[in-house]
């Protein structure tokens, strides 16, 4: 570890076990919603409460961030949210695509290589490669088989937050705006895809029970604004490689919970391949650790 680092202390790590609890619960919560709500209707849903609560924060940006905040909010905003409620939705587990989420930590990786010229150590390399071959193991358990689409999809949705991520590089905007401002710029296109693919939402709006509410509440409260507003606290204070392997307990705790209280039944090949994928996650956290100047780059939303 370099020796500019110091150590997290109790507190941070009891925060850093609250935030995994509040991202882990989100995908609980949101599957038992998604029962009731379609999952471009959640999602823009969700994207409505976050722009209600945070439209007193937020200044106009300058004119010339606009183009690449457009690009994160459709991005991250849109089509990763959409995809990933679209696979917790159709998918028979929670482990699955909790697990499949951490691939974009590779893929941002090959992104920052093939579009910004970054280089990478023959280790990142070898990590990245343990992720992608721990996605393809997951994908050949049986029920993974009978039902590939929430995999893929999910992936789809990794692909689209790596970019976001790419495109977020020199975005210099605080959590609160940049939260903000990708809800309100991703209400409309989201609203306009739910209504266009899902039809008119107001029977399933008048008609959704408290659970599927609360699983509203709790994406944008919880996962949103308390998850991220804990870990924007900690990324202030160590580096975000510093913090992420910590963060890997989320989808671990999401697969128990599942099993707990969703009664999941996870193969055995979707818990090897969900430990490649976590190995090549964390390796690849810890050779950015291993680095002499350690930057913390953008924060990302993803649950």
């Amino acid at each position: 570890m370099p020796s500019n680092l110091r150590s997290l202390t109790w507190h941070e790590l009891g925060l850093l076990g609250l935030i995994c609890l509040a991202w882990a619960g989100n995908f609980i919560t949101s599957k038992l919603a998604l029962y009731e709500f379609p999952p471009f209707l959640f999602t823009a849903l969700r994207l409505f409460l976050l722009a209600t609560i945070l439209a007193a924060f937020l200044k106009i940006p300058d004119r010339s961030i606009w183009p690449r905040l457009c690009v994160v909010a459709i991005f991250n905003g849109v089509l990763h949210f959409a995809l990933n409620f679209w696979s917790i939705q159709l998918s028979t587990n929670i482990a699955s695509p909790a697990i499949v989420m951490q691939s974009y930590v590779p893929m941002v990786a090959i992104l920052a290589w093939w579009l910004l010229g970054e280089k990478f150590h023959w280790r990142t390399g070898t990590a990245i490669a343990v992720s992608f071959l721990g996605v393809l193991v997951l994908g050949l358990d049986p029920d993974i088989l009978s039902n590939p689409a929430p995999v893929f999809i999910m992936l789809i949705s990794a692909l689209c937050i790596a970019i976001g991520t790419i495109a977020m590089r020199g975005l210099k905007m605080g959590l609160i705006e940049q939260q903000g401002w990708s809800a309100v710029i991703g209400i409309i296109p989201i609203t306009l895809l739910s209504l266009i693919v899902e039809g008119n939402p107001i029977r399933v709006i008048e008609h959704a029970s408290p659970t599927a509410w609360f699983g509203v509440i709790y994406a944008a409260l919880i996962a949103s604004l308390v998850g991220h507003g804990l870990f924007f606290h900690l990324v202030k204070r160590h580096p975000i490689a510093q913090i992420t392997p910590y963060l890997l307990l989320a989808p671990l705790l999401a697969a128990i919970l599942g099993v707990i209280f969703l009664n999941d039944q996870v193969g055995i090949r979707v818990w090897l391949g969900g430990a490649l994928v976590l190995a090549g996650v964390l390796a690849i956290a810890l050779r950015n650790l291993a680095k002499k100047n350690v930057q913390a780059p953008a924060v990302v939303d993803l649950v």
